[in-house]
């Protein structure tokens, strides 16, 4: 399994303003191989590469692997969509490899820049310690409010898949971030009040306009972004663990082109818009994978509608959002619980044949009705 690091770099003041100058050239070069690939319809860097190759090496002054990069990465930016010209940012992430990047230990690493070499010594913690002895291929540079990370991949080891004797269904929702079959609840209460506060803060930031509120929407940047990341993780290590102590599967729902499915009011539009379920199934999937615990991808079609006991299925079984009542046998209790408990039996009638699946070397997650 390939994992992402984000380790901190201790640079210099001569280092950062080398790398800092290295990364603008960098991404100059991308503008211009960006604009060279939108003019001959092209994303293929074999084919463009003689035509930009040296005016690079010239213009920006950049290495030779250096401008093979950059050639690459805006390659890679136009194929994504070749009806527009990509645009990168001066600060924007420069991509270093074996050639130009070498580490020299596991708290030192040398960097190409257009001074030449430099080294510049890693700021590791216990978690990265355990991990960066693993480092596979290239590393992007990234510049976060003055600060210059590596983003560094990595080969983690993936244990053998436990046998599942169980599922554990998890209903996902924005009053509710998330419920489990077993009625273990994770509100969502605390982001939505944070997500209020901070946008009555920053509409009132802005309406002030002065510089000192300008320098606190500035020191706001991305607080309400990493308030959710920590609550999705909390969240999603609670669902792995408890999945692994009790040797079950996580049955999901496959929330893709939810947006464009659903319609809400125009009061709600910023928070079903702000609704980070997509990080949530990312965090659930590699932390699964690295415990061992399988997952599989369910339609959410009516779970929310369908009795357990009966199954029915009615609109009418759901009168309020929070209750659910069928209409047919009487069957009541807290609605996303029962989605979840539908979840989970969905995946548990193929419980067999989804255990065969996992007892196989493939690629997870499993997708399946």
């Amino acid at each position: 399994m390939m994992q992402t690091l984000k380790v901190k770099l201790g640079t210099s003041s001569e280092d950062s303003k080398a790398l800092l100058e290295t990364m603008h050239q960098f991404n100059a070069a991308c503008n211009f191989v960006a604009e060279k690939a939108h003019e001959m319809h092209t994303a293929n860097k074999i084919k463009l590469q003689p035509f930009v190759y040296h005016e690079i090496r010239e213009r920006f002054g950049l290495s030779a692997q250096m401008t093979v990069r950059a050639i690459s990465k805006a390659c890679e930016a136009y194929k994504r969509d070749k009806s527009i010209k990509p645009a990168f940012d001066p600060e924007g992430a420069m991509i270093y490899d074996q050639r130009i990047m070498t580490w020299k230990s596991l708290d030192m690493v040398s960097l190409l820049t257009l001074k030449g070499r430099i080294k510049v010594p890693v700021m590791i913690c216990d978690y990265h310690a355990h991990r960066l002895d693993r480092i596979r291929g290239q590393a992007d540079l990234i510049l976060d409010k003055g600060i210059f990370y590596l983003c560094v991949v990595v080969d983690v080891p993936e244990p053998s898949k436990i046998e599942p004797k169980g599922v554990i269904g998890v209903d996902l929702g924005i009053k509710n971030i998330a419920v489990d079959s077993t009625g273990e609840v994770f509100s969502g209460e605390k982001i939505e009040s944070a997500r209020v506060k901070m946008q009555n803060l920053r509409s009132d930031l802005q309406s002030c306009g002065t510089k000192s509120a300008k320098r606190h929407l500035k020191k706001l940047s991305g607080r309400e972004a990493r308030f959710k990341r920590d609550v999705n993780h909390c969240i999603s290590k609670k669902l792995v663990m408890k999945a692994k102590d009790t040797s079950s599967l996580i049955a999901l729902e496959d929330l893709k082109g939810i947006r464009e499915r659903a319609t809400v009011k125009k009061s709600q539009r910023h928070r079903h818009s702000s609704w980070s379920f997509g990080q949530l199934r990312q965090f659930v999937d590699y932390k699964a994978a690295l415990a061992g615990v399988g997952v599989v991808y369910i339609d959410p079609a009516y779970t929310s509608q369908e009795c357990p006991i009966c199954h029915h299925t009615s609109k009418s079984n759901r009168p309020t959002r929070d209750e659910f009542a069928c209409v047919c046998c009487g069957f009541s209790g807290p609605a996303d619980a029962i989605a979840a408990t539908n979840i989970a039996a969905r995946v548990a009638v193929n419980l067999p044949i989804v255990a065969r699946f996992f007892a196989q070397p493939q690629a997870t997650p499993f997708r399946a009705w």
